[in-house]
Parts: C-alpha cells; sequence; structure tokens
C-alpha cells in the first residue's frame, strides 16, 4: 500500500477537542471529583498506556520496513491521538477552578446543585449541574452554561422558571434544592 494512503497530518486537529465548549473567557468550574477523574486519566496516560504503545512503536521500527508495518503505522497514529488527548487535559486541568458543592448552605441553585424538578407534563425528574468535563446525560448530569442550569441557576426551591426548548417554552416547578457530594 502506498504511504499516500496512510499518511495523516502531525498536525491535523480533533475538532471536539481542539474547540472548547466554554465560551470565551468564563472559568472552567469543575468539582473533586470530576477534577480527580482528569487528573487520574492523564497520570494512566503518561504513565502507563503512552509508555506501553512507545515500546510497540520501537519494536513494530526496528524491524524494519516501516512504510507497510502496520504496528508501527497505527503505533505512531495512536500516539498522535494519545498526545493530543494529553494536551487536552492538560489544558483543561490548568484552567479548572475546582468547586466543592458539598455542605453548601444555601436554597439558591448554583454550581453543583442537584435539583428535583416538576415538568408541565407532571413528570418529575431531577438534574445535577456539573462542569463541561463532567457532563452525562444518562446520569442527568448537565454543564453549568446549558440552557436548563442556565434557566435554574439562582432559582429556589418553590420557583417557577421558564426553560426555552426546541419545541418551545416548557414551565419548571422547583421542588428540591440539595447539594450533595456528586461521584
Amino acid at each position: 500500500m502506498s504511504k499516500a494512503f496512510v499518511r495523516e497530518s502531525e498536525n491535523e486537529e480533533d475538532s471536539s477537542e481542539s474547540s472548547s465548549p466554554l465560551p470565551s473567557g468564563v472559568k472552567n468550574y469543575i468539582t473533586p471529583q470530576g477534577h480527580l477523574r482528569l487528573k487520574n486519566e492523564l497520570m494512566d496516560l503518561l504513565d502507563r498506556v503512552r509508555p506501553e504503545v512507545v515500546r510497540t512503536v520501537s519494536w513494530a521500527a526496528s524491524n524494519g520496513d516501516r512504510s507497510e508495518n502496520a504496528d508501527y503505522i497505527y503505533g505512531k497514529r495512536r500516539l498522535r491521538e494519545i498526545d493530543k488527548r494529553i494536551r487536552f487535559l492538560t489544558k483543561r486541568l490548568e484552567i479548572a477552578e475546582v468547586v466543592d458543592p458539598e455542605g453548601r448552605d444555601t436554597d439558591q441553585i448554583y454550581f453543583g446543585a442537584t435539583v428535583t424538578v416538576l415538568n408541565g407534563r407532571n413528570e418529575t425528574f431531577t438534574v445535577s449541574i456539573v462542569g463541561v468535563d463532567e457532563i452525562d446525560t444518562a446520569r442527568r448530569r448537565v454543564s453549568w452554561i446549558s440552557p436548563i442550569a442556565r434557566a435554574l441557576t439562582k432559582a429556589r426551591a418553590g420557583d417557577v422558571v421558564i426553560l426555552d426548548t426546541p419545541g418551545g417554552r416548557e414551565d419548571l416547578e422547583l421542588l428540591e434544592v440539595r447539594y450533595l457530594p456528586l461521584d
């Protein structure tokens, strides 16, 4: 196979990591648990994953002809992906501002709040407001810059807020506000 078909640009950026979902000029708020997860991922990449791939690439390079050596070609590609993720995590951790919501003594909704909501269809659901690097829709964790979090911010239990959705406006009644440690 020709190198032209397998060669990739060394400077190619992954659009999902190179463009930050954070608005410019705002802080990267994150919970202590989210910060620890990012830090652990970075350490795992640096201490375990990257050295293993480097060993594989080094071994493959020592086998001779690199142009048709799949271990070498895909190892180099994987190394670029790992290095890109390491740069992303390093930048994210540098700008992170850790905010511990546990034990916060307020009835207003701010970063880290876990809020129980009643919507217009009489459905009750709970969302937790977390950092952009901690979003998990399956566990109902939403970013503090998401539309629902913005609608809820500074409201209190018993308030009704209006959420603008693609399907129209929706009234949300806030039933309970708690500040719990998130796992």
